[in-house]
């Protein structure tokens, strides 16, 4: 389905915005409640990464498909690992078959799992047969996917002696990890982590305890994105957010003061007003090594004010839901953009004009959807595969319409 989307005379930024709660967070969450079912959840996601988590949770043998959800494909892989009796086909879309995971399972198998391919070696679908995992340390690259990493560890209680996770080199992603030990340390269980090491002890039952979801900060983004090409004095609310977040995208408080957006929290609420931006803040540099999943959002705000940026730790972007660095370089080049990437950094030019009734492709990306739209507070364009939003924020153009923007699905 392709949205059309218009700008409209009757843009209406003095709006209250709630948006559902962390995909990231809520992931986790669901793994922890299934290993203590003790533990109630509040204001979870309801995007479809959540509902396929949740499913996947729930299955004890057969087939597992968890579509285009990478955080689920790598959380359920060392899940079921852990899981004595179960023995389940763990499988996804054509794009998560060419998603690799070979690092994981290693890792897992050096642990004592038993999982073997049943395909491509290296690659989804999983042969997944539960075991009783007793040995107690294991070494990863520190480069890697932080959720390779957070998959062992919200396993980790249930292994018969911990965990002891040596991770090799420089860590990326430190705030994904972070935001894993402290939802462990929350339930009660105890971790430790210092230099590259990491440790989580075993558990075997917590007491009942009730944790609310903080709303997702990569939402958000998208309404940093709308205000810092919105007219100064404007204004957004959204809930429910708190100060002290466990979520690394959370940084965008910081980096949208460049573009002239203030932060502000009451209560649960957070509320951005558009200022003016200075006007020596004409070129942006940043390392976005542990917030990646902001990128595509940062590139197409400074595309759309004409600012130049070079924006680099974006490895990870390469094995998404599909080349987010190479999707980026095409669809905004179609735009009028002058960009260049490599296998891990974006540069972007000036620009001085934006091409009206682009129609962005969106690869099977929600990202790609969200981040190009609030171009069209600009300029009509058109969005394929407008749906896809669904697979973290499903109510997002119901959202931009009550901004205002004109959005028409056909």
């Amino acid at each position: 389905m392709k949205a059309t989307l218009t700008p409209s005379e009757n843009l209406r930024f003095n709006s209250d915005i709630v948006i559902t709660g962390s995909k990231s967070e809520t992931n986790r969450l669901l793994l922890l409640q299934a290993l203590f079912p003790n533990v109630a959840l509040n204001n979870v996601s309801n995007s479809d990464d959540a509902q396929v988590m949740q499913a996947g949770l729930g299955k004890t043998e057969g087939e597992v498909d968890i579509h285009h959800a990478g955080t689920a494909m790598r959380f359920l892989t060392a899940f079921f690992a852990t899981q004595a009796g179960r023995e389940v086909l763990l499988t996804g879309s054509p794009r998560m078959k060419e998603r690799p995971i070979k690092v994981l399972v290693e890792a897992l198998q050096d642990l004592g799992a038993d999982i073997s391919y049943a395909a491509n070696e290296g690659y989804p679908p999983l042969k997944i047969k539960g075991n009783k995992m007793t040995k107690e340390w294991v070494s990863l690259p520190a480069n890697i996917s932080s959720q390779y990493i957070s998959a062992l560890l919200l396993n980790a209680p249930h292994f018969e002696n911990g965990l002891t996770l040596e991770l090799i080199g420089e860590i990326t992603s430190v705030p994904y990890i972070k935001m894993t030990l402290r939802l462990l340390d929350k339930i009660g269980v105890k971790t430790h982590f210092e230099g590259n090491t990491i440790q989580v002890w075993p558990k075997q039952g917590v007491n009942t305890t009730n944790m609310t979801v903080e709303s997702d900060w990569s939402s958000a983004s998208y309404f940093y994105s709308i205000m810092a090409l919105a007219e100064a004095g404007s204004r957004i609310s959204l809930t429910a957010y708190t100060q002290d977040s466990l979520q690394g995208d959370s940084v965008l408080q910081e980096i949208y003061r460049f573009f002239g957006v203030e932060t502000t929290f009451a209560d649960d609420t957070l509320t951005l007003t558009k200022k003016e931006r200075p006007e020596a803040n004409t070129h942006l540099e940043l390392d976005l090594v542990n917030a990646p999943d902001i990128a595509q959002t940062i590139a197409v705000s400074c595309f759309a004010l004409g600012i130049s940026c070079d924006l680099v730790g974006l490895h990870t972007l390469k094995i998404k839901e599909t080349d987010r660095l190479e999707a980026l370089q095409t669809e905004l080049s179609k735009l009028g953009a002058q960009i260049e990437v490599t296998d891990k950094s974006l540069h972007l030019k000036p620009s001085t004009k934006i091409n009206e009734g682009v129609s962005i492709a969106t690869y099977h990306d929600h990202r790609m959807a969200m981040a190009f739209a609030p171009l069209a507070f600009k300029v009509p364009l058109y969005v394929e595969d407008a749906m896809v939003v669904s697979k973290s924020y499903p109510d997002f153009w119901t959202d931009m319409e009550k901004l205002g923007l004109g959005v028409v699905m056909v």
